[in-house]
């Protein structure tokens, strides 16, 4: 019978005096500790203490096993070729023993350690890994379900290639249909969490899934107005990504889905709004755009324009940029625009994929939007650009039929008091330029003396939004008289 590993007391009590300096402040102190660490990698076993410490050593506080599982992932990550077979064995073994590890803390980290054991060391050297997690799924013990679904997901994230090729004996086939039962599960957390599996593998288009194609958009409609908002978030990105991948399975619905990303585009909590308001751009670059958006375009128009106004956290963020400073000479940095760029999506959802599209985007016209946000203070794609960018490139689709929704909306922002409505305005009508031109042009007289006056504002983020409009429109202001 083989021998279970046991660590020698004095060893595990030098690496958890370790583990605990490296917690510390000091900077001399984290250094030495760091070429310990690394002088201890030369040693076999060294992996096996970090594991025990991290599943075992239950009277120790949470932060440091945590600490223990991070360190152990970064030396599989860089050593695992040279990891004895033993050892690799060791840590397999034990990381599923602890995937319902009373502490969430633990079951994240043992989670982490798995996924990187099994993208390192190929999923077909570890047989029994997809098998137990799978059956885990179906235990009684609410820790047992949520440590494996979060180990399940990672690994879905991290091997989705892997999971759907001939050489994993494709376990797609089993675990698609598994995580569909758990869209109606009573904890938000797993709702989630088999949605986020799922939707790993809607853009590889994969077999599994495909096959389970209606029964997944039968689930996906039924927690579509699930109460927790990351339950909703994965809802969202799941029918984006199907609108490239499968239209022809949403069209029967597509009045339907319209509504609802309407709705959720005006959801509560922004990440939502942020993942709905993806849709819009990616049903711009479909040829069926114009004809399933026409009837819906004077409720989503106004639905945009307020999405492009600075959100709360923005201005926090952006903090003496929201000052009154008109007395104050601007520097470069502070008439650059901060409005929005393509976002590089997992999907081809940004602006222009191509250089032109069947509803006549550009793709040179991108270029335009690669300005602002170096500064890093609103570098992150949020629901203001995503907003811009969908109004954009929903004027190149519907051109001046735009209009008539947009000027109402466009002369009461303009002059609105409220200085963070009125730049949302400008972005506006910096955002329909290209598309909207022909029909803009007998407003223009009116609009670039406006532009030009706002050059004054006594707030910095208008006049920066200012000059990026002006430009916009620059090509007809130098053609004048």
């Amino acid at each position: 019978m083989k021998m279970e590993w046991t660590p020698q007391e004095d060893g595990l009590r030098e690496i958890l005096t370790l583990l605990r300096e490296s917690q510390s402040p000091d900077t001399a102190t984290q250094r030495a500790v760091q070429q310990k660490l690394e002088e201890l990698n030369k040693y076999p076993d060294f992996n096996n203490y970090l594991m025990f410490v991290l599943t075992k050593l239950t009277t120790e506080d949470e932060p440091t096993r945590s600490l223990s599982g991070l360190i152990l992932k970064n030396n599989v990550k860089t050593h695992y070729g040279n990891l004895l077979p033993s050892v690799t064995s060791f840590i397999k073994t034990e990381c599923l023993k602890a995937v319902g590890d009373p502490s969430p803390l633990i079951r994240a980290t043992v989670g982490i350690l798995i996924t990187t054991v099994a993208s390192k060391g190929d999923l077909s050297t570890w047989p029994e890994l997809l098998p137990a997690l799978c059956g885990m799924l179906d235990s009684t013990d609410y820790n047992i379900c949520e440590g494996a679904f979060g180990a399940l997901q990672k690994i879905c994230e991290d091997s989705a290639e892997a999971l759907d090729a001939d050489t994993t004996n494709r376990p797609l086939d089993i675990l698609i249909p598994k995580f569909l039962q758990f869209f109606n599960h009573s904890s938000s957390k797993i709702r989630s969490y088999a949605i986020g599996c799922v939707n790993q593998f809607i853009i590889q288009r994969s077999q599994a899934l495909m096959y389970h194609i209606d029964s997944f958009l039968q689930n996906l409609f039924l927690v579509a107005t699930d109460d927790d908002a990351e339950v909703r978030k994965n809802v969202c990105k799941a029918l984006v990504m199907l609108l490239e991948v499968r239209m022809d399975r949403l069209i029967p619905h597509i009045d339907n889905i319209i509504e609802y990303m309407l709705v959720r585009t005006q959801d509560a909590d922004e990440s939502v709004a942020l993942e709905a308001c993806e849709f819009w751009l990616s049903l711009a670059e479909q040829p069926i755009c114009r004809s399933v958006l026409r009837n819906h375009l004077n409720r989503l128009v106004p639905v945009l324009v307020r999405g492009m106004k600075y959100s709360e956290i923005d201005i926090i963020l952006l903090k003496g940029d929201v000052e009154e400073d008109d007395n104050v000479p601007d520097k470069e940095e502070d008439i650059r625009p901060r409005f929005h760029k393509s976002k590089t999506h997992t999907i081809k959802t940004a602006i222009g994929n191509s250089n032109s599209t069947e509803n006549g985007t550009d793709k040179d016209d991108d270029d335009d939007y690669d300005d602002g946000d170096d500064d890093g203070s609103l570098s992150d794609w949020n629901l203001r650009k995503c907003s811009a960018a969908a109004l954009d490139v929903l004027a190149n689709v519907f051109r001046d039929d735009l209009l008539p929704i947009l000027i109402p909306i466009l002369k009461e922002t303009l002059f609105h008091q409220d200085w963070d409505i009125k730049e949302s305005g400008i972005l506006a009508l910096g955002a329909i330029a290209e598309g909207c031109m022909s029909g803009m042009i007998n407003h223009l007289p009116e609009l670039i003396p406006y532009l030009i006056n706002c050059l004054n504002d006594k707030k910095a983020l208008v006049r920066a939004i200012t000059c990026w409009t002006l430009s916009r429109y620059s090509h007809w202001v130098v053609a004048q008289p």
